[in-house]
């Protein structure tokens, strides 16, 4: 082995120490919302939500700083749910979980899932659209992640993009935004609720960017 390969092992501890100790020196601590997360969709579709709580130990396993959580009943179309969950920073034991992760542990069983734009207040974005199945109930479920001035879907470049917001600029908060609306047996019913969740997403990424912090 020549000389200066022994320096290796030692160069890529040092080089790993020096990014790690970057990243914590760089990092803000946690931002606050710009706004009331409850401003967020009080009415959807016309309609008026109702609040949904959370458990203590969901909150304390979700790990968010802040959210709502509302259901709406529209007369003539079917009912859906609205999910806002702001973290003001990310770190070891409080990060967002991936609905791709967490909806198969509930019970819910992917049986298709594909991107979907939606052109929104903020230009068109890219969320994810899944339709999910347990037992003999259906449900439509869009969500994406929103913060940082971005919209973004991808699970590994929403990881990449915080690891590097988090060296550049010392931020790492983040909002997980969910629809979900329930369909009956019908097949017909799925195109409905595919119209639900695109009306609700496109009208629901400019309120929640009006109460994220700007980067």
């Amino acid at each position: 082995m020549r000389n200066w390969q022994r320096w290796i092992p030692g160069g890529l501890l040092a080089g790993g120490f020096l990014l790690n100790s970057t990243l914590i020196s760089r990092r803000s601590g946690p931002v606050e919302l710009v706004g009331p997360i409850e401003a967020v969709a009080p009415q959807a579709l016309g309609v008026k939500g109702t609040d949904l709580s959370i458990s203590d130990d969901e909150r304390r396993v979700a790990g968010m700083t802040s959210f709502m959580l509302r259901q709406y009943q529209p007369a003539d179309r079917l009912p859906f749910s609205i999910y806002v969950g702001y973290y003001d920073e990310q770190r070891q034991g409080k990060s967002i979980h991936s609905p791709r992760n967490c909806l198969p542990g509930a019970g819910w069983e992917p049986v298709d899932s594909r991107p979907m734009t939606l052109n929104t207040a903020v230009g068109p974005v890219v969320v994810n659209r899944y339709r999910l199945v347990r037992s003999d109930s259906t449900a439509m479920v869009y969500y994406w992640y929103q913060g940082r001035g971005r919209v973004a879907h991808d699970e590994f470049r929403v990881k990449y993009e915080l690891l590097r917001d988090a060296a550049l600029h010392g931020r790492t908060e983040e909002a997980l935004v969910r629809i979900v609306v329930r369909v009956g047996k019908g097949e017909d019913q799925i195109e409905a609720a595919d119209q639900i969740a695109r009306d609700v997403g496109t009208q629901l990424v400019g309120q929640v960017d009006k109460v994220l912090p700007r980067l």
